[in-house]
């Protein structure tokens, strides 16, 4: 039985009445058009109609001008066709079902969609002989739908007091995220008042950026089901601890089953493999910062004693430096890009990662100095010399992405145009904020809800 067949078969038995044929834009924001399941079979084979504006759209819904996907093309359509292996059925919703698509224009995959993006830079891995495990770590802000208030008042990373207010939510995500394929390992509060972390097992390949696709999807909906609103938005009010969205990642072979990362006669610990990899994330942090924290509110994350990396560094089990590598033996090696911000596309996140990481095995690039012991990277006496700033603003930060051209090769130029124009026209808007005085009520009002 065809996966056709075997999707048509789930929808009979389970009783499903709509399928959402859903993409990610550049924000990481869902989109769909959504389907009567009597009309699945028909659009899934010759597909649905989508504007490639979508792509376009800023977090309320308005394009950003000199995308090369808005105005330029009339806004037109493309022709899109869902991801049969990403159904899944939606057990917060209900009798929904969603699947992933990517789109087709003149006669090829539209170029500009982050998962297409993503795919391109895991095709480029296994022509190495590698595959990517990996996950992204989430942490994210909760508040009450009527009052856009936290739901306690205090706080304590980790503590179990204040898991007790958010039982039922949490119960739901425990019920309804695994059957969708993200399996949940841990959950509770984080630093930050009515903060939360939820973290979920690695997976191989595209897999990993569809799950937390699905993840934030899931956890945004099952939120409002419960009178809350969940944010992704890094930091919602600027005295609060940003969120995060921590890359981690390990490499394998093709098949993976040999892992590729770990060495135990390395003064590292790192493979030769490892070594370069690590090399090209130093290399490019100014440029793929951006990508990783993609929003003027992102990128304020970093700063000294913030939890979040504020120069390129990398260091063993090192939660100051912006690249921090866990040498756990062979299997259990892996790497954390810190500099992810929960506001990010996961796809993104991991295309600019690969792009980076690639890079460094391609041009065999050396591991610099890593801050170990009781180094820290906020303190000037241990930071190596010659190591970069991070980009802490929108116009430094796209600057440094168009400066770097391995990473906007990589990424291809019409994926880079549409996204700056993204990023200028937040740039823009960020300004009028400024100057009228409202900056933090309008980054509230711009992502809250949407991101």
């Amino acid at each position: 039985m065809d996966q056709l067949e075997i999707i048509k078969k789930r929808l009979q038995d389970n009783n499903i009445t709509s399928v959402r044929f859903e993409q990610s834009d550049m924000y990481g924001i869902p989109h769909c058009r959504a389907i009567p399941t009597r009309h699945f079979e028909k659009m899934a084979l010759k597909g649905i109609n989508i504007s490639m504006g979508f792509m376009a759209f800023d977090p309320r819904g308005h394009i950003a001008p000199n995308s090369g996907y808005g105005e330029e093309i009339h806004y037109a359509d493309c022709l899109a066709f869902p991801e049969m292996d990403t159904f899944q059925i939606l057990p917060w919703c209900t009798k929904t079902a969603m699947v992933l698509i990517e789109g087709v224009h003149n006669g090829g995959k539209v170029p500009i969609y982050p998962r297409v993006v993503a795919r391109k830079q895991l095709e480029r891995l296994d022509k190495f002989g590698l595959s990517l495990w990996s996950a992204h770590e989430h942490e994210f802000y909760v508040v009450k739908e009527d009052t856009m208030k936290p739901l306690h008042g205090y706080t304590n990373a980790t503590a179990v007091i204040p898991m007790v207010v958010y039982e039922p939510f949490f119960q739901q995500i425990l019920k309804d995220l695994p059957p969708t394929g993200v399996n949940i390992e841990c959950y509770g509060v984080e630093a930050g008042k009515g903060q939360i972390e939820i973290t979920y097992r690695p997976e191989f390949g595209i897999k990993a950026a569809d799950t937390a696709h699905t993840y934030k999807i899931g956890i945004k909906e099952i939120a409002l089901k419960h009178g809350l609103v969940a944010t992704f938005m890094s930091k919602p009010w600027h005295d609060s601890i940003g969120s995060s969205a921590h890359y981690c990642h390990s490499l394998w072979d093709v098949d993976g089953k040999i892992a590729k990362l770990f060495d135990s006669g390395s003064a590292s610990g790192l493979s030769e493999i490892g070594q370069h990899w690590v090399a090209g994330l130093i290399a490019h942090a100014r440029a793929i910062a951006v990508l990783m924290a993609p929003t003027t509110n992102c990128l304020r994350r970093f700063k000294r004693n913030s939890f979040a990396p504020w120069n390129a560094t990398w260091g063993p089990d090192n939660r100051t430096c912006a690249i921090r590598v866990k040498t756990n033996g062979d299997s259990g090696t892996y790497i954390e890009n810190r500099m992810g911000a929960s506001g990010c596309s996961p796809y993104i996140s991991m295309a600019a990662t690969i792009a980076a990481g690639l890079d460094g095995v391609i041009n065999k690039l050396p591991l610099p100095e890593g801050i170990d012991g009781p180094g820290d990277a906020y303190k000037d006496e241990y930071i190596p010399s010659g190591t970069k700033i991070i980009p802490d603003n929108m116009e430094e930060a796209i600057e440094a992405l168009l400066a770097d051209a391995a990473i906007t090769d990589a990424l291809g130029p019409e994926f880079i145009k549409c996204f700056v124009a993204c990023k200028r026209h937040d740039m823009k808007l960020e300004k009028e904020a400024i100057s009228k005085g409202t900056l933090e009520e309008w980054e509230r009002d711009y992502l809250f809800c949407m991101l």
